[in-house]
């Protein structure tokens, strides 16, 4: 099993979120904050999660409130914005630390010391593209949309 896959995070909800119900899928990991000029990337998360999960893609939407304190809500208050305003039915976690000494393990796996794309997250929406197998394939700027063919030649190129 790979390290991604071997990870369990809180759920939004409060729930465990084990990495493991992702095997065999390609995700879309995506550090995200409500408060952000790139915000309404939820739009195009959530069309993509719609676009490709029942070919065995899923998004995984990760909260930061790192980034000038763009994500200061609670959980409930993540839940109902990404809900009331984007209709966002794909999981998200609880808040984590993607930078810095604090950041969580699956930043460190994502993004760290002899990571295939290390160096530190550098704003809210940074993507990475998992394999099947739990390996990283692809990291995306934060300016990079979703929607971009870039990101959707690279999702159909990893369920292929």
């Amino acid at each position: 099993m790979s390290a991604f896959h071997e990870l369990t995070l809180d759920a939004l909800d409060g729930k465990s979120l084990p990495l493991d119900t992702f095997k065999g899928k390609v995700v879309l990991v995506v550090n995200v904050a409500s408060k952000c000029g790139l915000t309404p990337q939820y739009a195009a998360l959530e069309n993509l999660y719609q676009q490709f999960k029942d070919k065995g893609f899923s998004v995984l939407g990760v909260p930061c409130n790192q980034f000038a304190g763009q994500e200061p809500g609670t959980e409930q208050d993540i839940q109902d914005f990404c809900s009331l305003n984007y209709g966002v039915t794909f999981p998200l976690s609880r808040k984590l630390e993607v930078n810095g000494p604090d950041r969580h393990q699956l930043y460190r796996l994502l993004a760290g010391e002899g990571a295939e794309f290390p160096g530190d997250i550098t704003w809210n929406f940074e993507k990475f593209l998992m394999g099947k197998d739990g390996r990283v394939l692809a990291r995306f700027s934060p300016r990079t949309a979703p929607d971009d063919p870039s990101v959707i030649q690279a999702i159909e190129k990893a369920l292929a």
